[in-house]
């Protein structure tokens, strides 16, 4: 039984052109050595599983190769080619920095540098994860770095350039290998599959290039293990099984269900991906990232940047056209927000699950944000509870209207004129039959619950600003009358759970600035927040009390004098020498001591 060598060993690149996905560096490696322009030092960084160790063997080997061939490849038959690949090569030395990362073993390494090579042109030093060498190391390194002997070439090797020191970054030509693209390693998996007959399908090894995050190695694990795992047969079935991955169908039937409002459904199939192991988290970024392709494929210019197979890709475009641009977005930051709150939740099943029933109401309340209101406010079959809101107002305006013509004579107005709407009159008990709800018809859309205050913002209204009167009254105020109400205030929030923002309006006396401008004064940027999120009811109450709408206050920031108190001897002695240096003198001079 022959024994198994790993893929990633197994098709470890031997040449430049059989590099994957590092056309960049590999061109102008070859072209340095065409041209005879060699650095003494070079400097591969990327991320793990990129090629950094592989284009250091290659360069070594076909530097020193006899008859390289006429695109600067080696030729792989020479002396120097053949020693190499065996392993016997005394002019190529690989160095694994993680485990020799003393001073010691950088002054063992220049004693060898001063050797000449035996056979071919240079010697060749490959030292890996440079970055692990000490400060020390680096020190001894330096000097033989920037001036090595003619045939001596270092290759240094890492996935942290930001660790090493400047002074040798200086010394080195630095290459930055880049992750390799999907299609690459979808490729270059196909092509190993066809070498050792193991039955494959394109979405399989899309999803495996996926997983692996740009490194080729990684991608190549995974490969071996699924095709062990499947018996030589990687299908799309047995990758997602074997990495634990979410299927791309429960996203696209989840996106159905979203748009068609279908809430159980939804919650019935995110309870399934919960029982088959998946996390919430993985779930809800997953579904992010779905909602990101299909805007992808909204834009003919953009298609390119989905990085799935064929198939998945005519089914997000499918998907896409029938899903709303403005869905799209909303879901996303519904998404994203669910995402960013989740660690923090205690419930983290049911931060999602609010997330998703959001989500299902998306369409409605776009399409209500965006329906003009008509002037008799008629409601559509669609939406039963906006036309069970306009029954309540008109009920309540009847009502209305009959309370007054108890008490106030009949008038007659003109058909053409509109009702003017009068000051309210005081009702006593015993003349009042109903109490009158006054709604106005061009706001019953706002009763209607919001998602994300989508009509809110639609309708160019604000909710969550102080509320004035009809009319706005403007009556004018003294400072003394400013204190009165300002502490019937202070009062009130006394008497409720409202402690905090008691302690920080009681703390200082609000200051007028102009008839209507109120400025109040807070210790810290925080208590101004604090404030300003609170200021909503202190604004009514100051306008309503003050009978004038247009009030309006201000911040501003100062800092509270806290006077130093006394408490030891040695504190009270401090305080007397400050007002009378010559205390201290008196002290010294009959050697007295400060109890303490």
């Amino acid at each position: 039984m022959e024994n198994f060598i790993v893929s990633a060993r197994k098709y470890r690149p031997a040449t430049f052109e059989t590099v994957v996905g590092q056309q960049h560096i590999t061109g102008t490696l070859k072209n340095a050595i065409k041209n005879n322009q060699l650095a003494q030092a070079f400097l591969f960084c990327g991320p793990r599983g990129v090629g950094k160790t592989t284009c250091a063997r290659i360069l070594a080997k076909t530097i020193n190769c006899t008859n390289p061939t006429a695109e600067m490849e080696a030729c792989g038959q020479c002396d120097n080619c053949l020693s190499f690949q065996n392993g016997h090569s005394f002019n190529v030395h690989e160095l694994d920095a993680a485990s020799n990362n003393s001073v010691d073993d950088i002054r063992s390494l220049i004693e060898q540098v001063r050797i000449p090579p035996q056979a071919g042109r240079y010697k060749i030093y490959i030292i890996d994860e440079v970055h692990m060498l000490s400060q020390s190391a680096f020190n001894a390194f330096l000097k033989t770095l920037e001036e090595p002997p003619s045939y001596a070439i270092f290759i240094l090797a890492t996935t942290e350039k930001h660790k090493i020191l400047p002074t040798i970054l200086s010394r080195c030509q630095i290459f930055d290998f880049n992750r390799i693209q999907v299609e690459d390693i979808s490729n270059h998996l196909a092509t190993i599959a066809q070498r050792e007959n193991i039955a494959f399908e394109s979405d399989g090894l899309h999803i495996i290039a996926q997983k692996a995050d740009g490194g080729l190695r990684d991608a190549l694990s995974m490969f071996d293990q699924i095709a062990s795992y499947a018996n030589k047969n990687i299908t799309y079935k047995a990758v997602i099984d074997n990495l634990n991955i979410l299927d791309y169908d429960y996203f696209f039937k989840l996106t159905s269900y979203l748009t068609n409002a279908e809430v159980s459904q939804t919650l019935l199939l995110f309870d399934e991906i919960l029982n088959n192991g998946f996390d919430g988290n993985n779930f809800i970024n997953g579904l992010a990232t779905h909602f990101r392709n299909l805007l992808v494929g909204k834009d003919a210019a953009t298609i390119k940047l989905l990085e799935v197979s064929e198939n998945i890709k005519q089914k997000y475009l499918d998907q896409c056209r029938q899903t709303e641009l403005s869905f799209l977005l909303t879901a996303l930051n519904l998404a994203n927000t669910c995402d960013l709150n989740y660690k923090n939740s205690k419930n983290q099943r049911l931060q999602v699950e609010l997330a998703l029933i959001k989500m299902c109401h998306v369409r409605s309340v776009v399409n209500l944000a965006q329906q003009p209101l008509s002037p008799n406010n008629t409601a559509t079959d669609q939406d039963q509870d906006k036309k069970k809101t306009d029954v309540v107002a008109e009920k309540a305006e009847s009502e209305k209207i009959k309370a007054e013509s108890e008490i106030l004579p009949p008038k007659v107005a003109p058909p053409s004129l509109p009702p003017v709407e009068e000051k309210p009159k005081t009702i006593s008990p015993s003349s009042a039959t109903s109490i009158s709800i006054n709604i106005p018809k061009k706001n019953v859309g706002t009763l209607i619950p919001s998602l994300n205050d989508l009509e809110r913002l639609a309708n160019g209204e604000e909710d969550n600003g102080p509320k004035k009167a009809t009319g706005e009254a403007r009556e004018p105020f003294t400072y003394d009358r400013l204190l009165e109400v300002w502490n019937q205030y202070i009062q009130i929030l006394k008497s409720t759970d409202k402690i905090n923002l008691f302690t920080i309006l009681n703390n200082f006396a609000p200051k007028l600035l102009s008839p209507v401008l109120i400025e109040i004064s807070v210790e810290s940027k925080t208590q101004e927040q604090f404030v300003v999120q609170e200021s909503v009811e202190l604004m009514n109450f100051l306008r309503n009390q003050l009978q004038n709408f247009a009030v309006d206050i201000t911040f501003k920031q100062v800092e509270r004098k806290i006077e130093n108190r006394l408490y030891g001897n040695r504190e009270k002695y401090d305080y007397l020498v400050n007002k009378n240096p010559k205390l201290d003198e008196l002290r010294k001079r009959f050697n007295l001591d400060i109890n303490p």
